[in-house]
């Protein structure tokens, strides 16, 4: 997330799951040029920014990678074909864990870790808590844990159609599904790394009668990895919107459809 704005936003009905930012849920079942309209996305790529702007005040301080040398070659991206690494054989609270202390690691850790902070989890209250100790390092989560339940307010939640504890209301379905499509590290030693996540993913509210259906979304994650306790952990995050395609001409399915996807369908863990 940008740190310009994050969680959806109370006035425009609109919201991401993804860690909010720049997400727009309300609108055309297809994602809408950005004009008068932009605003209702806005508000929801704002949520999801914002969350990252407050809960990221104090940013990791960790190296960058030196900018390139003018005239330099152009340096190719790491192939997006697996790298035949064996996938982490472990899970806390349902997270993928126990990466390994390599760069390839640090792609995979970012990678799920993107997953999950735009998962419809990071809005139920009794989840939160649990992704944070399991996502971020330990002298981040009470901090982070504050500024969430803050930004993921009961009524940040009402205006998104959902009660108190996250869940959706009757005959609705919330859906906030995320998939990586390939990762760039940007910075990397043996203590932290630096890692982008090209992400596209569906948000929004599955329901005849929703006013905020669901929409698809490109957006890059980057996220600031620290090795600590044997494990990569975020430290801090931000994102973007794009890079994002020319829209398909696809017929966008129905409410029940998508609402029956979310249902059938399970996601992945990634290894890099």
């Amino acid at each position: 997330m940008s740190t310009s704005g994050e969680h959806g936003y109370p006035d425009t009905g609109q919201t991401r799951t993804h860690l909010p930012g720049g997400d727009p849920y309300g609108g055309a079942p297809r994602r809408t040029p950005r004009s008068s309209s932009r605003s209702l996305i806005t508000v929801v790529g704002v949520v999801v920014l914002l969350i990252a702007a407050i809960a990221f005040a104090n940013r990791d301080n960790s190296p960058t990678a030196p900018a390139p040398t003018k005239g330099a070659p152009r340096q190719n991206g790491a192939p997006t074909a697996a790298s035949g690494e064996t996938p982490v054989p472990t899970k806390q609270n349902g997270i993928p864990t126990n990466f390994p202390h390599t760069k390839q690691g640090a792609e995979s850790a970012a990678a799920n870790y993107a997953v999950t902070l735009v998962s419809a989890d990071i809005l139920k209250p009794a989840r939160r808590g649990e992704i944070v100790r399991t996502v971020f390092v330990a002298d981040q989560q009470a901090g982070l844990t504050e500024k969430f339940d803050k930004a993921y307010s009961t009524q940040f939640l009402s205006n998104i159609g959902l009660d108190q504890n996250g869940n959706s209301t009757r005959g609705h379905t919330y859906v906030s599904r995320t998939a990586p499509l390939g990762t760039k590290v940007t910075s990397y030693s043996a203590s932290a790394a630096a890692v982008e996540v090209w992400c596209t993913g569906v948000f929004g509210t599955a329901g005849e009668d929703s006013t905020n259906p669901v929409t698809s979304d490109w957006f890059t994650m980057t996220l600031q990895l620290r090795w600590e306790n044997g494990d990569w952990k975020t430290a801090s995050f931000s994102q973007k919107d794009g890079p994002t395609p020319i829209p398909g001409d696809g017929k966008a399915s129905s409410a029940d459809q998508m609402a029956k996807a979310v249902e059938e369908y399970g996601g992945f863990s990634y290894a890099r």
